[in-house]
């Protein structure tokens, strides 16, 4: 099971920069995609289809803004939009799969960058998606969870830790937030099979040089829960997959 998690910060834009393209290299048999901005009208969905791909959304209200989707050659046996948190569905976050044993879950974590509403918004979201998954854990103890997590969680994870220490996605308490969450039976498949610095996933876009100078953050992950650690076989981030500020991350379990 060969999975990628991308935040593409826009579907259609990155179709234009060369998405179908990178699918039709087969890069993976799951490719979980957050921050859509689209619904599935439009797309032109065919190409997707034609490569082997079935597909699953779950868009936001708000017209252009966050929403997930889920391509996928492995058939599901069972497919769950939203996770019961009202404005988190409203704003199309959280998409789910079962694949045999296996939950995936797909989920594109609210930023704070906006102001201490939103932050705010943020601190609650995480709390509750965490309370949601403890009790998810007990009925799927298979879980994996793909996404834009929006957190860098260690100083290792981010290019500039001191300049960053008061940023949304780098705050003590989010940070917090990831170490518990991590303790609490999931891994980080990335940094498992990775110990090595300078590995990050997100660039801003405010100056161009950012990316070529690698400044990055690392904010999107896939983690798993315990049970599955035994089948994690690879890991690695695709910063050369050019489509969005984000690149996607991968990993590869043993069926």
């Amino acid at each position: 099971m060969r999975i990628i998690s991308y935040n593409v910060n826009g579907i259609r834009a990155a179709i234009k920069k060369g998405f179908n393209d990178w699918l039709k290299t087969d890069p993976a048999d799951i490719i979980c995609l957050q921050e859509t901005k689209a619904v599935q009208g439009d797309v032109h969905v065919k190409e997707w289809e034609d490569l082997g791909y079935q597909h699953y959304w779950f868009s936001a209200q708000k017209k252009g803004y966050s929403g997930v989707a889920v391509l996928t050659k492995i058939k599901p046996d069972n497919v769950v939009t939203g996770n019961g948190h009202q404005e988190s569905d409203d704003e199309g976050r959280v998409l789910q799969l079962d694949f045999g044993d296996i939950r995936l879950i797909n989920a594109y974590f609210p930023s704070g960058t906006s102001g201490d509403e939103r932050q705010d918004f943020k601190y609650q979201w995480l709390d509750a998606f965490h309370a949601y998954l403890n009790t998810l854990k007990k009925k799927y103890p298979k879980l994996i969870l793909c996404g834009d997590y929006n957190i860098a969680h260690e100083e290792i994870d981010i290019h500039d830790p001191k300049g960053n220490k008061k940023s949304s996605g780098f705050l003590p308490e989010e940070r917090e937030w990831m170490t518990g969450f991590l303790k609490g039976g999931w891994v980080d498949t990335f940094r498992t099979l990775h110990p090595e610095p300078h590995r990050y996933s997100w660039w801003s876009q405010r100056f161009p040089s950012v990316r070529l100078n690698n400044k990055g953050w690392r904010i999107d992950y896939i983690t798993i829960t315990d049970p599955l650690k035994k089948q994690l076989v690879a890991s690695d981030i695709y910063p050369d997959v050019k489509h969005s500020d984000h690149c996607p991350v991968f990993a590869q379990l043993k069926r």
